[in-house]
């Protein structure tokens, strides 16, 4: 099925969606991309989860794990998922603390999507026996808007 002549102009300037695209070595280096937010004006909560995050210790060096769960509330744009999945991907070779990563995956999708509201919740998998989760969230979501648990459970195995 050929796409629209306005669907091509949405997409115009993408550079990884439909095409070969391999994650960057450095989260510093990966490139996210947006695309106009359908419907403007109404308050709606886009999800993406990420239950296999890894990054490393920047310390020993060895993989952490996380499931992370971005919710946010679009204002002009979306975050193109093909290219958040990249960025996310990045940070497989990025020695940084949990804090760290939480917080830089948060403030670059605010720095590209000045989103309405954003929350970030990452859930950190233990390491010598303590779980570190990190939450961040850019202020009260509007009113009236239906915004789900992140349905991840405090630690006990998170299974």
């Amino acid at each position: 099925m050929a796409k629209s002549p306005k669907a091509e102009s949405i997409y115009e300037g993408l550079t990884q969606l439909g095409q070969d695209a391999r994650p960057a070595d450095r989260p510093e280096d990966a490139l996210l991309e947006r695309v106009p937010a359908p419907n403007q004006g109404q308050d709606y909560v886009v999800r993406f989860t990420a239950p296999e995050f890894t990054s490393l210790c920047p310390m020993t060096g060895q993989p952490d794990f996380a499931h992370i769960v971005i919710d946010y509330i679009p204002g002009e744009w979306l975050v193109e998922s093909k290219s958040l999945k990249l960025f996310l991907t990045s940070f497989r070779n990025h020695g940084a603390f949990h804090e760290a990563c939480s917080m830089m995956i948060a403030q670059r999708l605010i720095d590209l999507l000045s989103p309405r509201w954003l929350r970030i919740g990452a859930y950190w998998y233990p390491r010598g026996g303590i779980p570190i989760d990190v939450f961040y969230q850019t202020g009260k979501p509007p009113e009236g808007v239906f915004l789900p648990d992140q349905g991840v459970p405090t630690y006990r195995g998170r299974g």
